[in-house]
């Protein structure tokens, strides 16, 4: 499977299952305790998120979780870390197996997180940007005692505006780099990169959070591109104006969330260098894993307390 873009540039395909799982159901699938299963794999930053947003809102009674491996093939992630290579819950030793129970002709790709209707076996949603809100604001029976307000009502629209620039400047950006199909068209993306992250630098010099004095979405989109960028992006995509333990600001406050209880946890470093290594033979044919680097870090002292703030809000971190 390729993943370089010939025409030059990369453009992400963005046409997702948009079905939603809401509290009243409109969408014929309402919230309910046990029904859905949420798969993802560690390796990957879009399916991190969804990890993290769980964990912090207290949602596991809830919502049962189904972990693939870190690499998959040209058809499907699959979940080869399971006994016999099978999701104890949904029975299938592919994830496109759920896919195809949803429309046997599916033609995109077989992406995580995907969250699956557990009595009919089919996918419901793979739209990884809605998943995350959803859990915030339709899942909220459900949320523990103490959980934070990740999208609180009267910072809805900054967190969506800075949501959107680190999705389409840092998130992608990343890919853009390392998915380019010609030198004019890495030149370009890697210097929307670095832009995109001297501005949340300088934003993050003066405050400790991206949006208001606690946690919220944006933090979550930022940090799981921040936890891959030393030991994946800087070298595998050709991210390498700077490491992020190079940049002060960015390093620390990455280095704050990673010890906040619900960040850091669910990080696994092995399990991204092989993603990445393994799966993009066409950046790296022979794909062998870096040892490195060196990740020890992360567990330093950040500093970040001095800026204020208030992790969970008026709530209390998960246990």
């Amino acid at each position: 499977m390729a993943y370089v873009s010939p025409q030059g540039e990369f453009n992400r395909d963005t046409n997702y299952i948009t079905t939603r799982i809401t509290a009243d159901g409109r969408d014929g699938f309402p919230v309910e305790p046990g029904r859905y299963r949420l798969i993802v794999a560690r390796a990957c930053p879009w399916a991190n998120r969804a990890i993290i947003v769980r964990r912090l809102l207290g949602l596991e009674d809830a919502l049962s979780i189904g972990y693939c491996g870190p690499t998959h093939d040209a058809r499907s992630w699959t979940f080869d870390l399971d006994p016999g290579g099978v999701d104890p819950v949904l029975q299938i030793p592919r994830l496109q197996d759920a896919y195809f129970k949803r429309d046997p002709n599916y033609p995109k790709g077989i992406t995580v997180p995907a969250i699956v209707d557990v009595p009919t076996g089919a996918v419901v949603t793979n739209d990884f940007a809605q998943i995350t809100l959803d859990f915030s604001t339709e899942w909220t029976a459900y949320h523990r005692a103490g959980a934070p307000q990740l999208y609180p009502e009267p910072l809805r629209d900054e967190i969506d505006d800075v949501a959107r620039r680190i999705y389409t400047e840092i998130n992608n950006g990343v890919y853009r780099c390392g998915f380019a199909g010609s030198q004019q068209a890495y030149d370009a993306a890697y210097d929307r990169l670095f832009t995109a992250l001297d501005w949340v630098s300088e934003r993050l010099s003066a405050q400790r959070y991206l949006v208001g004095d606690t946690l919220t979405e944006a933090d979550v989109r930022l940090f799981t591109t921040l936890a891959r960028f030393d030991p994946v992006y800087h070298g595998h995509f050709k991210c390498n104006r700077s490491k992020l333990s190079e940049m002060p600001a960015l390093w620390a406050y990455a280095r704050d969330l990673f010890q906040t209880p619900g960040f850091g946890d669910t990080i696994d470093f092995d399990q991204i260098k092989k993603h990445y290594y393994v799966v993009h033979k066409d950046i790296n044919p022979t794909q062998i894993v870096p040892k490195g680097p060196d990740l020890s870090g992360w567990n330093t002292p950040h500093g970040r307390e001095v800026l204020g703030g208030r992790p969970f809000g008026d709530g209390t971190p998960p246990v």
